[in-house]
C-alpha cells in the first residue's frame, strides 16, 4: 500500500499537486502580509503540504476545534477559500477530460471541503488511502 501511494503521489505532483500546492503557498504569503491573519497563513502552509502530497493521509478535525475555529473558517471562506476551491474544481476538469486523470480529478474534488474550511482541522496519517475518507 506504501509503495502505491508514494506512486499515486508522484503522479499527483506532476500533473496536479504542485500546482494547487502553489495556489495556497500564495493565500499563505498574504496572510503572513497582513500580520493579523497569521494563523490563516499557517493553516493554508498545512493544506499545502497536504496537497502536495495526499495520498496516504487524511484530515480530521481537531478535538480542541470550537467556536473561534467556526468563525475564522467563514472569514477563511469569504476572503480565500472559494477561490482555492474553483482552482480545484478548474484542476480537475482537464483530468476527467483526459480519462486516464479520473482517478485524480476526484481526488481534487475531494479536497475543496478542506479547502473551504481547514481551521480546527489537522492532517494525519491514514492506512485507507486518499478515497477511504
Amino acid at each position: 500500500m506504501k509503495l502505491f501511494n508514494l506512486l499515486l503521489n508522484i503522479l499527483w505532483l506532476v500533473f496536479c499537486g504542485i500546482w494547487m500546492a502553489l495556489g495556497y503557498l500564495i493565500a499563505a504569503l498574504i496572510c503572513f502580509l497582513l500580520i493579523v491573519t497569521i494563523p490563516f497563513g499557517i493553516a493554508s502552509l498545512r493544506i499545502a503540504g497536504y496537497v502536495l502530497w495526499p495520498f496516504g493521509r487524511t484530515t480530521v478535525e481537531r478535538a480542541d476545534a470550537g467556536a473561534p475555529s467556526c468563525v475564522g473558517n467563514v472569514i477563511w471562506l469569504v476572503f480565500a477559500g472559494w477561490w482555492l476551491a474553483l482552482g480545484h474544481l478548474i484542476t480537475s476538469i482537464p483530468l476527467f477530460v483526459s480519462i486516464i486523470g479520473i482517478p485524480f480529478g476526484w481526488a481534487n474534488l475531494k479536497l475543496i471541503p478542506i479547502s473551504l474550511m481547514p481551521l480546527g482541522r489537522e492532517v494525519v496519517s491514514s492506512d485507507e488511502g486518499f478515497a477511504g475518507h
